[in-house]
């Protein structure tokens, strides 16, 4: 995996791109600093000339990490402090996005804006699909997710696993009403779940483990609520079961058009992924592209 860098914009910088908030208020809601911590750094700051985050930084009172934390906040691009949210720390998107792996994610970000987005504007779904259980398929929905929540599109993640759903466990969401409830006319538009801490990004868990996974997936309704989806977001990334297991996988890949396959490093045969890849052609799916995991 590629190393890479960021270098952020100079840490003193006082206004925000929207001329909202400062770095030392951003720093003290976010618990980083107290009023007085503040009152010694613009101290500080006057006696010498310098910036209040070249200030804050020579007190000792901030890190490199909290200079890359307002950036974030003032250029709307927004993670999460460990400890502080209900998401878990396996979305790395979230958590570490100056990280080598999500410069690979964003990597495969822009390799999916070439090779689907793009191309047409009427491509916004996009089915995550891998041979079994275990090989990072989930992971990679969610991060996706994410990241391209990030780059500013109104981004929907839908958790169509009905099998093992796990999207809720990794955003912290409630379950009882999700996918499956809407699919069976239980539940409506509410069923969707703003993430907060994370701008332009949606989630529909899986809801409530149906007896007929398959039959609720393969109803007209469900086409009819992606395009209904589709007039809201930009980008729709549906996780899915595994593909060898059962055929949900490729019912969903033919409802949205294209899928990603999944495959992890020293753990998928060749042969599973080649397989799956024929499934979904046999499906009329446009396969955009594998992603060999190794989280």
């Amino acid at each position: 995996m590629a190393q890479s860098s960021v270098i952020p914009p100079p840490a003193g910088s006082l206004v925000s791109r929207r001329g909202e908030r400062s770095i030392g208020a951003i720093l003290i809601d976010a618990g980083k600093l107290t009023a007085e911590d503040a009152e010694r750094i613009l101290r500080l700051q006057r006696e010498r000339g310098l910036r209040f985050g070249d200030a804050a930084t020579q007190l000792g009172l901030i890190t490199q990490a909290d200079i890359e934390f307002v950036l974030s906040r003032q250029f709307d691009y927004p993670y999460l402090l460990r400890g502080q949210s209900d998401v878990r720390e396996d979305l790395v998107a979230a958590y570490v996005p100056f990280s080598p792996q999500v410069e690979a994610l964003r990597a495969l970000r822009s390799q999916l804006m070439l090779r689907w987005v793009d191309i047409d504007p009427a491509h916004k779904a996009l089915t995550i699909v891998s041979a079994d259980r275990h090989e990072g398929r989930s992971f990679i929905a969610a991060n996706l997710a994410v990241v391209f929540s990030q780059l500013g599109e109104h981004t929907l993640l839908i958790d169509a696993d009905l099998r093992n759903p796990c999207q809720h466990q990794l955003f912290g969401l409630d379950n009882r009403a999700g996918l499956s409830t809407v699919l069976s006319g239980r539940a409506g538009p509410e069923a969707v779940q703003r993430i907060p801490a994370l701008l332009d990004l949606s989630v529909l868990p899986a809801g409530v483990l149906p007896p007929n996974p398959l039959e609720l997936l393969a109803r007209p309704l469900f086409t009819q609520l992606l395009q209904e989806l589709a007039q809201e977001f930009d980008v729709i990334i549906l996780d899915s079961p595994a593909a060898a297991k059962y055929a949900d996988a490729q019912t969903l890949a033919m409802r949205t058009g294209a899928a990603l396959i999944v495959a992890r490093k020293n753990g998928t045969r060749v042969s599973q992924v080649q397989d799956v890849a024929n499934s979904l052609v046999h499906a009329r799916t446009t396969v955009v592209g594998t992603v060999l995991n190794d989280f």
